[in-house]
């Protein structure tokens, strides 16, 4: 078997976007793959033929990445194609082009343009269609003018770009850049007419929608805002027929998804009155001739799939109602599963293999998805619902199994002094000899309501061809488990510390071959932070490296997106409240005692942890005379690892390689 070299990831094959025909003859998906000639990503979207069981590729100009199906037999897809489409984008004028393409072949066409940044978008029929799209309200109404008025107006908006003005929170978001008076709307869209009409309140930022089964109503949540916004969204019902707006739930939950659900509304929420703003959501029902709220599910597990790794890019479907049941993600311990809420709001999982299922769809009793498993990289799944099978349909990263060395996590679980359970894995270097001894690494995730489990990340199979040994685990703070684990509010470094370093200790226990003077420890965002964390508390590790890190917690609170409402909560006070507390829960009021060589990543574009905090605790590594070194990505955000450039991703994993290499090897 081969080694997985450092750039290997390139050789990928990322699945997304699964959605069934409308006759359920055919499924579509995006196939997504690194592209070293632009340093960007390639995105076309590939066929499943139910009947033929064939997998066939439908687009080639490498910029395909979302449709819907407009029937049986065509999609439909955004791309701009025309040179002077692409030149009034370029000018600043919003315009978003869709093309439809047959399913049995032939060139894309043309379907019809709409002056906006459409996000998504929802068949209602007779040529009409529901969208969601960026809204700008801090900017005149360019589409409505003509000739000079409009010259005048985008040159305007240009020299404008030289300056961000916020009077917002929040005013960045990670990934989306400034946000300051920018909201996702909803509309209508009649083809025949070529108007928008706006469903949503401009001050609105929707985050969940959902269209009745007879696409006459259309359910919609998100927070009202002009200054500061709330989190807490009402959900609302809209007529198309009469287009009349009613509040179903006044704003008192953070809600994550909505639904039609027989004659009544479900909707996913939390009121963050037990567990702030990590608590997992509950479900209820909401009936729109009453208004009356009741308890559907109250699962304790976050729906959605929270098992980590750096091979996924894109996102799909992770909850639909069908036939009036719902049917969602939802992540117990280290795995994701596909599972069916039933009428008494239990949940029952379908999917039982281990690993991660990353999005699903199903119809008429067919079920697929795509998911990692087996140590496997992302494919396509077929699911049986009556005998709980599972079968592999594609084979785009076969390859990769096949040909180079995988290393299989071998679990590893204890119970702590709190009578806790903490599960962990460790996986062993390429040619591994027992009679030999060898370097490690320590690999912390993010969240830290997030989970690690036995499915593929590059990082750490790379780590393993190079010959080390590569461990992690699931501390008190990860999802998966419950609310009551996942709740770190005003624990940060002690518990979820303590479980760290145990899990140490037991994995060196259990694996003498590990020599301790060599052991490595590396984290992201919360993995990040506890980095920071250990390198004052301890000098056990040979060197670290702190990934979008977090090393003050009231310089952080302050400068992050989610830092007027989710750091505050996370440490139980504020800056005026507490400022001691806040300040002992930070890793830079420890850095004079570092002595551990430390390498820092961060991005320049980073709003989820924002540059000072990276530049803040190498400042004072150095200053306290502290091996250190920065290592600071122009034009990339949190997602660095996951989904930045690919060269980028590359001179990432060679610092961070390198550095260890330099102190243990």
């Amino acid at each position: 078997m081969e080694k997985v070299s450092l750039d290997l990831f390139t050789q990928y094959k990322f699945l997304s976007g699964l959605a069934i025909s409308p006759d359920g003859a055919h499924a579509a998906f995006t196939v997504s793959r690194c592209n070293m000639e632009t340093n960007g990503y390639s995105h076309n979207i590939w066929l499943y033929d139910f009947g033929t069981g064939a997998v066939t590729q439908l687009t080639g100009m490498d910029s395909e990445r979302s449709f819907i199906w407009e029937d049986a037999d065509t999609l439909l897809f955004p791309a701009v194609r025309k040179e002077k489409h692409k030149k009034e984008i370029a000018q600043g004028k919003y315009l978003t082009v869709f093309q439809k393409i047959s399913i049995h072949g032939g060139e894309a066409q043309e379907a019809f343009t709409v002056p906006l940044k459409v996000s998504s978008i929802r068949k209602l029929g007779g040529g009409k269609y529901l969208l969601e799209a960026h809204f700008d309200l801090s900017r005149p109404d360019i589409e409505s003018m003509t000739g000079e008025e409009q010259k005048k107006a985008l040159a305007a908006q240009k020299e404008e770009q030289d300056y961000w003005v916020f009077d917002e929170l929040p005013f960045w978001v990670n990934g989306k850049g400034v946000t300051n008076k920018q909201r996702n709307r909803l509309y209508i869209l009649d083809t025949n007419t070529g108007k928008t009409q706006p469903v949503s309140a401009p001050t609105c930022n929707v985050n969940a929608v959902a269209l009745s089964e007879d696409k006459q109503k259309i359910a919609y949540a998100g927070p009202d805002y002009d200054s500061v916004n709330p989190q807490f969204a009402a959900v609302k019902l809209y007529d198309i027929a009469s287009e009349t707006t009613e509040t179903l739930v006044e704003p008192q939950y953070t809600v994550m998804r909505v639904a039609f659900m027989g004659d009544k509304v479900l909707f996913s929420g939390s009121d963050r009155k037990h567990y702030g703003t990590s608590e997992n959501a509950k479900f209820y029902t909401v009936d729109p001739a009453t208004k009356e709220i009741a308890l559907f599910s109250d699962p304790d597990r976050a729906a959605g799939n929270s098992v980590g790794s750096d091979c996924r890019l894109g996102a799909g479907t992770g909850f639909k109602m069908v036939d009036g049941v719902p049917y969602s993600l939802f992540t117990f311990d280290n795995t994701s599963y596909i599972s069916r809420m039933e009428a008494d709001g239990t949940v029952t999982p379908l999917t039982a293999d281990k690993g991660s299922v990353d999005c699903f769809d199903m119809k008429d009793g067919k079920v697929l998805f795509i998911g990692m498993r087996d140590m496997r990289l992302q494919e396509l799944y077929s699911f049986d619902m009556a005998t709980g099978s599972e079968t592999r349909i594609t084979g785009f990263n076969a390859e990769i199994t096949d040909k180079y060395y995988v290393a299989t996590p071998e679990p590893l679980s204890f119970v702590n002094s709190d009578g806790v359970r903490i599960d962990g894995w460790v996986m062993k270097p390429y040619d591994y000899d027992e009679s030999k001894t060898y370097p490690a690494i320590f690999d912390i995730h993010g969240g830290p309501k997030a989970a690690y489990g036995a499915v593929y990340t590059h990082e750490m199979q790379f780590w393993a061809s190079e010959g080390y040994f590569v461990f992690y685990c699931n501390p008190r703070g990860s999802d998966g488990r419950g609310n009551e684990f996942a709740d770190l509010r005003g624990k940060y470094g002690t518990v979820d510390y303590s479980d760290l370093m145990d899990f140490c200790d037991k994995v060196l226990e259990k694996y003498p071959q590990i020599d301790q003077k060599k052991v490595c420890e590396t984290g992201g965002s919360y993995g990040g932070f506890m980095t920071n964390w250990i390198i004052g508390h301890t000098n056990r590790f040979a060197a670290c490296a702190s990934q979008r890190s977090i090393s003050n917690w009231i310089s952080k609170c302050l400068t992050t997106d989610i830092g007027y409402y989710h750091n505050m909560d996370a440490m139980q006070s504020t800056p005026w409240s507490d400022f001691d507390k806040m300040w002992g829960f930070s890793p830079l009021k420890y850095a004079d005692k570092c002595t551990t060589p430390t390498l820092f990543i961060h991005s320049g574009e980073d709003y989820r942890c924002w540059q000072s905090e990276g530049i803040q605790m190498y400042t004072a590594l150095k200053y306290h005379g502290c091996d250190a070194r920065l290592c600071y990505f122009k034009g990339e955000n949190h997602e660095l690892s996951r989904s930045g450039k690919p060269k980028h991703r590359i001179r990432r994993l060679t610092e961070i390689t390198r550095w260890f290499d330099k102190y243990v090897k």
